[in-house]
């Protein structure tokens, strides 16, 4: 998509993902923000990952306002068993310039993007067949810390959830930074010494918000209602890839 700025330069990927994690209730009667985690809360912490994975999926909402009036907003939703989400990405401009709105579908190595301005043209001149999807590889963080948004942020999405719990003594440092509502549930908050924030519901201690800031840009990404999903990716038929058509990768801008 269209976002108006060159690359983000990011740390690695993984490095900024290893921050994250959750908690539970808070059962301390007088708590003040920037009290530490104490030890039961460690542990929630550890969890909540792997209690991600356990759920099966959620519905999710990423915003980044990466540049002045600019925000880029991702809501779809993810099956985190299977590692494949979809969503409608909006580009949206404080300057009156018109919203970008794309389909999206991703894995951990593709990304498919629908409503591409003016794929129907650019296929026909091609002498290619119609496609409503577009499919090229996510681009992961190279040597020199360089990836698009659109593609970091599909990168993180799948990565909130993970297969076994993390050591509580990794959350040490982490601090108690307050209780507020979550799409109306009363969350925990807690935050590491960079400054990444953690939400987790107070009834059932799982992650509802986790927010951080990637050079510069704050990416704030919000789970709901989860369960398992079932997301069927499209179809090699309505699908054109764009590592086999360069040509046509050009011509999209893309």
């Amino acid at each position: 998509m269209p976002l108006r700025r060159p690359p983000l330069v990011v740390p690695s990927l993984l490095v900024a993902l290893a921050l994250l994690a959750g908690c539970g209730d808070d059962e301390t009667a007088e708590r003040v923000p920037g009290d530490p985690v104490t030890t039961q809360e460690a542990e929630v912490l550890g969890q909540v990952l792997a209690a991600d994975l356990e759920e099966g999926g959620a519905d999710f909402e990423v915003t980044a306002p990466y540049a002045e009036g600019a925000v880029l907003t991702l809501t779809g939703e993810i099956d985190f068993a299977e590692g494949i989400g979809r969503a409608q990405a909006v580009t949206s401009y404080a300057d009156g310039h018109p919203e970008d709105t794309r389909t999206l579908f991703f894995t951990g190595e593709d990304l498919w993007q629908g409503d591409v301005p003016g794929l129907t043209e650019a296929l026909e001149e091609a002498g290619l067949p119609p496609a409503t999807y577009v499919r090229r590889p996510i681009a992961t963080t190279q040597a020199g810390g360089t990836a698009s948004l659109l593609d970091v942020l599909v990168q993180m999405v799948p990565k909130l959830a993970a297969p076994t719990a993390d050591d509580p003594r990794s959350f040490a440092g982490y601090t108690w930074a307050g209780s507020q509502s979550i799409n109306g549930e009363l969350a925990s908050v807690f935050q590491n010494p960079t400054g990444t924030t953690i939400a987790v519901a107070a009834d059932s201690e799982l992650l509802v918000q986790y927010s951080t800031t990637l050079q510069d840009v704050p990416v704030t990404i919000t789970l709901a209602d989860h369960g398992e999903r079932e997301i069927t990716l499209p179809a090699d038929s309505d699908t054109v890839s764009l590592v086999e058509h360069p040509d046509l990768a050009a011509a999209l801008g893309l």
